[in-house]
């Protein structure tokens, strides 16, 4: 293939962004007139047209911008998405095809290793999900939850295009620290000026749309901003020191959403970092909990986890005795011929109202990923899910030996993401999966780079400016075209 026939298939993605821009933008504005308010659309379409010239710029700069800024992007996405669907469509699949498509001019453009040696990881996951897809009874959310998926994957990848060195690796974990500058902003501005809901009485999510993925986010946050304490990434005392207020302040946010999962994740991460690196933030740890216990909504949630007594057809939501009941109806109902392939993506929350005769009516999701997955994908899709993370933790085991304290986040990462599936939805919580993933990705990308392999000499290692370094002149008195010379 020739050079210029290369340049033009990198630049096809490029070209249907752009398009892709124009056409949303004027479904922006059309849309505002009926229901959404002229500033946000105005907002909108300024968004995409910025979106559209950075791609055209820098593509590498454009993926950073979309992470630093999505965190916050809900409160105008959710209220700008057209009815096609039950969970409908709308700006925010335009930024999802957007990065798939600014990942798939990466690759083209620059080809690397990584990708065959990722896709041995994902590629079960996927094949597995457009067989849940075929047999779905719901063909457009089911399409929708794979698009979803082949984001994570892009941003998951896009990683290797940036991640050469460990402080490309850190400066990858300081864009996910720097997009929690807008969730902590408003949420600042909701406990001091009542802005959206009241943080004193209900469950606290700041610019997501569910207080558990808020959560999720705030533990990732929190992990990875410890971890750039810990590793002297910020070398001037004041920052270390803003930095850990800031992370505080992230830890009380995380206490109101009143997300037990997401707390005890917290809890078992810095449990196990106290034993096996320093032994006093078990003190710190002992102290917080203790402190943590005498907050009436902490206590209540974590009474509530004993919580069975039933009102009506209704029991305490979110009690672990109504998804026990829900899981048991689900596998009690569930034909033994649909164990390998399942019903479809998404026929539990479809036969929920038939199956679970404490529905109401309410098409509920499992709670819990491996219950919905096995459902409506079978064993294969099961076993391709744990697969899927089983060998990245495989991959990422190297790491350990090139910097101790990434491993050991990277695999509470993984184990975390994992542990808190068990009792939660969390292949649907899309803003939250994305900055897992680029995190996981940006780790691989580590592991992929120490070991000689990396994107090519070729390519753009960064988008950030690197300084130049040229070597010292010969010391004085020495013979330049001596090849012996030595270099100061």
């Amino acid at each position: 293939m020739t050079q210029a026939a290369k340049e033009a298939i990198a630049n096809l993605p490029t070209a249907a962004f752009a398009a892709m821009c124009c056409g949303v933008g004027y479904l922006t504005a059309h849309y505002a007139t009926e229901s959404t308010p002229t500033i946000v659309a105005t907002a909108a379409i300024v968004l995409l047209a910025t979106l559209g010239l950075l791609c055209a710029k820098d593509r590498k700069a454009l993926l950073v911008l979309i992470l630093v800024t999505r965190s916050a992007g809900d409160l105008v996405l959710e209220s700008m998405r057209s009815s096609l669907g039950e969970q409908g469509m709308g700006p925010g699949a335009a930024i999802n095809a957007c990065v798939i498509a600014l990942t798939c001019s990466l690759v083209f453009n620059k080809p690397t290793n990584a990708c065959n040696k990722m896709s041995w990881a994902w590629l079960p996951f996927f094949v597995t999900a457009l067989f849940g897809l075929a047999l779905s009874p719901e063909k457009i959310d089911a399409l929708r939850l794979c698009l979803t998926w082949l984001s994570n994957y892009a941003i998951f990848l896009s990683a290797f295009y940036i991640v050469s060195t460990i402080d490309d690796f850190r400066y990858c974990l300081r864009v996910i620290l720097w997009s929690s500058l807008l969730p902590a902003a408003y949420s600042m501005a909701q406990i001091l000026g009542g802005v959206g809901t009241d943080w004193r009485t209900d469950r606290f999510q700041s610019t997501f749309t569910h207080p558990n993925i808020f959560a999720f986010y705030l533990t990732l946050v929190i992990f990875l901003g410890f971890y750039l304490i810990k590793c002297n990434s910020a070398t001037v005392a004041w920052k270390r020191a803003g930095l850990g207020i800031y992370l505080t302040y992230l830890a009380g946010l995380l206490l109101l959403t009143q997300t037990r999962s997401a707390w005890f994740t917290c809890a078992a991460a810095f449990l196990v970092f106290g034993l096996f690196f320093q032994r006093r933030y078990l003190i710190y740890l002992v102290s917080l909990l203790v402190v943590s216990a005498f907050i009436p909504s902490v206590h209540d949630r974590l009474l509530d986890l004993n919580g069975s007594e039933l009102a009506g057809s209704q029991v305490k939501l979110n009690s672990l005795a109504w998804r026990i009941e829900l899981w048991k109806s689900a596998w009690d109902w569930m034909e033994p011929a649909r164990y390998g392939f399942g019903y479809g993506i998404g026929a539990f929350r479809e036969n929920a109202p038939i199956f679970f005769a404490r529905s109401d009516g309410v098409k509920w999701d499992a709670h819990n990923v491996y219950v919905q997955w096995f459902f409506d994908v079978g064993l294969s899709g099961l076993c391709a899910y744990l697969w899927l993370h089983g060998r990245l933790l495989y991959l990422l085991s190297p790491l350990y030996a090139i910097d101790k304290l990434a491993g050991f986040f990277s695999a509470v990462l993984i184990v975390g993401y994992l542990a808190v599936s068990l009792s939660d939805n969390m292949m649907f919580y899309l803003v939250y999966n994305w900055y897992y993933w680029f995190a996981i990705g940006a780790a691989c990308a580590l592991v992929h780079a120490m070991s000689g392999g990396g994107i090519p000499a070729t390519a753009d290692r960064t988008t950030r400016p690197r300084r130049s370094v040229q070597p010292a002149p010969p010391r004085q008195g020495t013979n330049p075209d001596n090849p012996r010379r030595r270099w100061q």
